[in-house]
């Protein structure tokens, strides 16, 4: 299947979904979520795929939501609204993959990549990965159903604190935490992957399958992510308030003298 920011490909029973823009760090903007969505909705129609890897090409896993057009001038609105709901939209086709997929994270791993790893089945990380969800210094709250997604994964106080603070945190904290399933150091990072890969691509698919929907409608009785089609909205709002501007451009002037 031929995209522009992503590759999908499958072999037999195992898929590969990866990010491609290592030259922006795979930071994912609209047309990325777009065909993340598009090739979730591929992979359903590969019956033969069992498993499939999400990861990212170069340095990183991914940067998240592509933050190029956060300028001190808010966009239109119906750019706001469509990208926005584009990445609610991705994170709901990966989570619903018949497949189980397995998020293999290395470099960083930011904001909107966390939401897209949440959505994942299983998550392997490198002991040298980095994750933050820097939304709120940005000046908007975290969207794309990320919220109801970490509260599932680690709980109301873990969320509010990550998400609130913005402060960064290691594959180790995250494992502990239950975010991740596994940490191993970096130059182990695809064997591991492997490994886990290969122990599920023993399995049956009609078990893989059962299981998956089991656990995501465990899930979804926990804690449903039906009402985050409203984020869009609240993330227009966010756009449109003078202080939450003024955040966004503090914190982009950070990222700038850091660089």
């Amino acid at each position: 299947m031929r995209f522009a920011t992503i590759e999908a490909r499958a072999g037999g029973a195992r898929g590969e979904l990866v990010l491609n823009r290592p030259d922006k760090l795979n930071a994912l903007d609209h047309q990325a979520l777009v065909e993340l969505a598009d090739a979730a909705r591929w992979f359903d129609r590969q019956p033969e795929v069992k498993v499939v890897v999400v990861s990212g090409n170069g340095s990183s896993f991914s940067a998240g939501a592509d933050v190029s057009g956060f300028a001190t001038e808010a966009p239109p609105p119906e750019q706001v609204h469509a990208r926005a709901d584009a990445g609610r939209l991705m994170a709901e086709a990966i989570e619903a993959m018949d497949a189980v997929t397995v998020a293999r994270i290395h470099g960083y791993c930011i904001g909107g990549a966390v939401v897209l790893a949440a959505a994942c089945d299983l998550r392997v990380a490198a002991d040298s990965a980095v994750l933050s969800i820097p939304e709120v210094d940005l000046g908007i709250p975290l969207a794309w159903g990320g919220i109801p997604r970490l509260v599932r994964e680690i709980g109301p106080a873990m969320t509010r604190e990550l998400v609130l603070t913005c402060r960064r945190f290691s594959a180790t904290e995250a494992r502990e935490l239950g975010l991740v399933n596994r940490v191993v150091p970096e130059q182990q990072l695809l064997d591991e992957t492997d490994e886990l890969v290969t122990q599920l691509l023993q399995k049956s698919a009609l078990t893989l399958a059962a299981t998956k929907r089991a656990v995501r409608a465990a899930s979804e009785q926990m804690l449903s992510t039906t009402s985050a089609w409203s984020d869009a909205d609240t993330l227009m709002t966010a756009l449109s308030d003078p202080e939450s501007r003024r955040s966004a451009e503090a914190y982009l002037r950070r990222m700038g003298d850091r660089a």
